[in-house]
């Protein structure tokens, strides 16, 4: 039947989409190690990604979590850091790590039909890294360097303050690094760290693509005879020690014409019932660039280049972030317009055309996020590390769905209160 082309067709709303999240499959390597994988994709490219237990959650001294992280590539026993980097990109691949509070991951992607030779090199990172001490002392000076440069900032010193009052410094998701950091690092710190977190750490293994038949057998055979998972690492518990104090102005730079305003309140975790439902509520507030912030502080006063509130993605307790930065001349004003949108939304029922522009917002996005394996992993990752499922993904979809304008309004009343918000200008 052919198809009639001048008949546009009919506009469906994104709430209207019936929205699937891909099962993940799952199997374990001889040393119980897990591995997650999706199985999808039209291109002939996979990805691995193992995560480790080995965030600075753990560290005793501060930055050898990320250090450890970064310097695995830069020597073994065997090769050294260009030789490593020359195998990757011989193959076409790329190899990336990344350090978090709780985890750390090493990330492969590669065309599928190389991952054998690539992944007996992921295995060496895990069991022969040496980190030279040549690397580790260019590692050093370059990060000084660039902590030196972004001290400059005045957005890069609002984030790091606005942690710690919101957490404490000495908590995990409150501290900072200074250049004394670096300098005593020593080599025996990262060596003691790795052996512990990742040549013996525990560790999860995602993988997602148009994976080759013999996946399995090749994770087995590189993977599954290393020593993983065979000791307990309980998750210390840290308490939050937040600032006495609510507010503070910070002069930077004295010539500063610019201001970085960082306003934050602590907020439960995923598991909280209400986690859900402030997702909608702010999202409408400030979450996208048709929120109310965006709309006041952008589109009709023009003091921002665009303003935005989130809930920081931490698996613990986090923190209700507003950020934005403005000109220095209109920072307190800023600051107030925040404020008056706050109690707007206490104060005021929020009507159904806005509403629906958010539900239809939210699935939109979540469909795009679902573009693709790796997408799809990324998801499941998240939901794994946090310990939930796709019971997760259905409840919040229903909650997008089905929230109600009431709902929302006592969610305001219940968080969006000023004196609950610690608030930060450096300029």
């Amino acid at each position: 039947m052919a198809i009639d082309r001048t008949t546009a067709p009919a506009i469906k709303d994104a709430v209207e989409f019936d929205v699937i999240l891909k099962p993940c499959e799952q199997f374990t390597l001889d040393n119980g190690t897990p591995v997650y994988s999706i199985d999808a994709g039209a291109e002939e490219v996979v990805m691995v990604e193992l995560v480790f237990h080995a965030g600075n959650w753990y560290e005793e001294k501060n930055i050898v979590a990320a250090t450890t992280n970064h310097l695995l590539k830069n020597g073994t026993k065997r090769q050294n850091a260009f030789e490593i980097n020359e195998h990757f990109e011989f193959y076409g691949a790329y190899l990336s790590r990344a350090c978090y509070n709780e985890t750390a991951t090493i990330t492969l992607h590669c065309l599928n039909k190389h991952l054998e030779n690539l992944l007996p090199v992921v295995t060496e990172l895990l069991t022969d890294a040496i980190f030279p001490e040549q690397e580790l002392a260019i590692y050093k000076q370059n990060q000084k360097q660039r902590l030196e440069v972004n001290l400059k900032k005045c957005d890069f010193v609002a984030n790091r303050l606005i942690d710690e009052y919101v957490y404490g410094f000495h908590h995990p998701y409150g501290k900072y690094t200074a250049a004394d950091d670096f300098n005593n690092l020593q080599q025996e710190d990262l060596f003691d760290y790795y052996k512990q977190y990742y040549t013996h750490g525990k560790c999860l293994v995602f993988v997602a693509g148009k994976l080759p038949t013999n996946t399995q057998s090749l994770l087995n055979k590189t993977l599954g005879h290393l020593p993983f998972n065979q000791q307990h690492f309980p998750l210390k518990e840290i308490l939050q020690t937040p600032a006495a104090t609510k507010k503070y102005s910070i002069v930077n730079d004295a010539d500063s014409v610019q201001a970085a305003i960082r306003i934050a309140r602590p907020f439960p975790n995923r598991h909280h019932p209400d986690f859900p439902k402030v997702q909608v509520l702010n999202n409408l507030f400030g979450g996208f660039f048709g929120s109310r912030l965006m709309s006041n502080i952008r589109e009709d006063k023009g003091y921002t280049y665009g303003i935005h509130s989130y809930i920081q993605n931490h698996i613990h307790d986090t923190a209700w972030m507003i950020s934005t930065e403005a000109g220095r001349d209109v920072a307190e004003a800023t600051i107030s317009e925040v404020y008056k949108e706050m109690a707007l939304l206490r104060d005021e029922l929020i009507e159904s055309e806005e509403l629906d522009l958010v539900r239809n917002y939210m699935i939109g996005s979540l469909l795009g996020d679902l573009d693709g394996p790796f997408q799809i992993i990324a998801r499941w990752k998240n939901y794994i590390l946090n310990n939930l499922g796709s019971d997760y993904f259905y409840n919040s979809l229903d909650t997008v769905r089905n929230v109600s304008a009431e709902e929302l309004q006592e969610l305001a009343k219940k968080y969006l209160n000023p004196d609950d918000f610690y608030e930060l200008m450096v300029v």
